[in-house]
């Protein structure tokens, strides 16, 4: 299905064009001299005076977006199914652009082609790509800008996955929509023939309260207001640490009974972070993205090596990353394109600084790019910017924070 040029095709492209550029910069982490695109500009492009404070930034596959302290919301990046909210398809674009409607949001989520905001009075938003029913606007119809999610719900927090979407509500109650191949919508079974997903918010079986909800590439994880983790969706790699691999098609708890402050679904691994700031990880381990100094998988929560006492985490397919309580920044895993911002394009399996000495007061990890948002309100990104998705006005990457450009 295509609509106003978005379509399969586009996607398709867009995957081979990531698979392309990954498989890319993993010859290049071996031939670092010889590969001048990964090997690029560490900081492209000096600090520009700000002419925004940023509240918030989040990182989706091949874009980011931002709400300032007015409510007003930029994404940049990739555009290709109209993730960007501008109104079109934008190829690429490397600086930020506004979201078109003139809607002041209060919070802001990104995924692979879509991306959602939620006002300050619960009303959902979604725009971009929709072939599974991920904007909840009870068609497939993509958006090129936002579009109210269907079912009148009043949301207290909003998380885009893959190609889910789900929301808490104000009383803590689970509700997703899109995707539901693997069972990441909870509902108790998987959409196996088509279509695939849900087109309008349903509502998560088990009638658990959360206080956190995160959607990844095709699961799920919230925790209670007990700090009980729950996971549900594809567990191939171990993904729900559930101890096993076994696919769940509802809440089900995660072992080891650790009481989490947070959770956080990154595709195929999942960490959580308990309220004395200790984080542990779970799932695929392949580039050290569980941060436990080996890259063995984990079926279970297993700590983060190095001791670091964390205020929040991000984490998105290959990497991880972390803000302490003073504002440091580490991050560990995948970093053939700098998606760790120390500087460098070695892998790491346990925390490392990020260079630049700047202080963080949150963390967005997306594809294979990171954004951060300073404690003065300033953004910065590093990492893989084929796409502009670090937003600092051009396409070349960066191996430390570069700032992002004045909307």
């Amino acid at each position: 299905m295509a609509t106003n040029g978005i379509g399969p095709r586009s996607r398709g492209h867009l995957n081979q064009h990531l698979i392309t550029r990954l498989l890319g910069a993993l010859l290049c982490g071996g031939l670092a001299t010889a590969c001048s695109e990964s090997s690029g500009p560490t900081n492209p492009n000096p600090t520009p005076t700000p002419t925004v404070t940023w509240a918030s930034l989040t990182a989706g596959q091949i874009h980011a977006c931002g709400l300032t302290t007015g409510g007003i919301a930029y994404c940049w990046g990739g555009g290709y199914e109209g993730q960007l909210g501008n109104g079109a398809t934008n190829d690429h674009s490397p600086s930020p652009l506004p979201v078109s409607g003139g809607i002041s949001f209060a919070s802001l989520t990104t995924s692979w082609y879509h991306t959602c905001g939620l006002t300050s009075g619960g009303v959902a938003y979604c725009w971009g790509w929709n072939g599974e029913g991920e904007l909840g606007t009870a068609d497939a119809t993509p958006r090129l800008t936002p579009a109210a999610v269907a079912g009148g719900l009043t949301f207290g927090k909003l998380t885009a996955g893959g190609e889910h979407t789900c929301g808490l509500t104000i009383a803590g109650a689970a509700y997703c929509w899109g995707s539901n191949v693997d069972g990441e919508l909870g509902v108790g079974s998987p959409d196996s023939s088509a279509p695939y997903g849900r087109f309008t918010p349903v509502a998560v079986a088990g009638g658990l309260t959360f206080v956190g909800l995160s959607a990844g590439r095709a699961e799920t994880c919230g925790v209670t207001g007990g700090g009980a983790a729950y996971c549900w969706g594809a567990n191939g790699d171990g993904q729900l640490g559930t101890g096993d691999t076994v696919t769940r098609f509802a809440p089900t708890p995660v072992a080891g009974g650790l009481a989490f402050a947070s959770i956080i679904a990154a595709g195929s691994y999942a960490c959580g972070l308990t309220s004395g700031g200790v984080a542990y990880c779970w799932g695929s381990n392949g580039a050290g993205q569980l941060g436990t100094a080996d890259t063995a998988p984990r079926l279970t929560p297993t700590p983060v090596a190095g001791g670091l006492t964390f205020a929040s985490l991000t984490a998105d397919g290959l990497h991880t990353c972390g803000v302490t309580s003073t504002g440091a920044a580490y991050c560990w895993g995948e970093n053939t394109v700098g998606g760790l911002g120390d500087g460098s394009i070695a892998q790491r399996a346990t925390p490392t600084p990020v260079a630049g000495a700047l202080t963080f007061s949150s963390l967005a990890a997306g594809g294979l790019h990171t954004c951060g948002r300073t404690t003065d309100g300033a953004a910065y990104c590093w990492g893989w910017n084929a796409n502009g998705q670090l937003g600092s006005g051009t396409t070349l990457d960066s191996h430390m924070p570069v700032a992002v450009t004045n909307p």
